[in-house]
């Protein structure tokens, strides 16, 4: 999937993978921040120091929905940009699995594969996407997930 698919055209990639994202670090400046937006400072992400001491993981870790948060910019990023649709609208997730937590400093990239496209009328389309984010260095995904968006041609 290299250059710009017609919206409609998107069904006869199903199956294949979309591509695999730039690499993103999840230091603890972003977790700090993610914390802040969402309220969530339990300590295992925003004390690196307790965490260093205390965690089974020898220090801070991301939220897990840190991570999930980094679909969205993604599938812009690998999928929406070569399809051009007028608007993307979120609807929701299947099958999330966080599996390996992500180590501050650590980077993930994201692994997409276009699961279906299904036409729902008007120029909407319902599209799944599998996603897994890698993390450099490690044999297992920091996260497994099934997204859903509808496509607006």
């Amino acid at each position: 999937m290299d250059q710009i698919i017609p919206l409609p055209d998107l069904v006869k990639h199903v199956g294949e993978e979309v591509g695999v994202s730039s690499w993103i670090t999840l230091d603890q400046a972003r977790i700090q921040e993610f914390a802040h937006c969402t309220g969530d400072h339990q300590w295992i992400h925003v004390d690196p120091e307790r965490a260093a001491r205390e965690s089974p993981f020898g220090g801070a870790i991301a939220h897990g929905f840190l991570t999930l948060s980094l679909i969205a910019p993604t599938a812009f990023e690998l999928l929406v940009a070569r399809v051009s649709p007028s608007s993307v609208v979120n609807y929701g997730l299947d099958d999330v699995r966080f599996v390996t937590p992500v180590r501050a400093g650590q980077r993930v990239r994201n692994h997409i594969t276009l699961e279906s496209v299904k036409a729902r009328g008007g120029g909407r389309y319902f599209v799944t996407t599998g996603n897994s984010f890698e993390i450099e260095g490690e044999k297992r995904p920091a996260l497994t997930a099934s997204a859903l968006a509808i496509f607006i041609a």
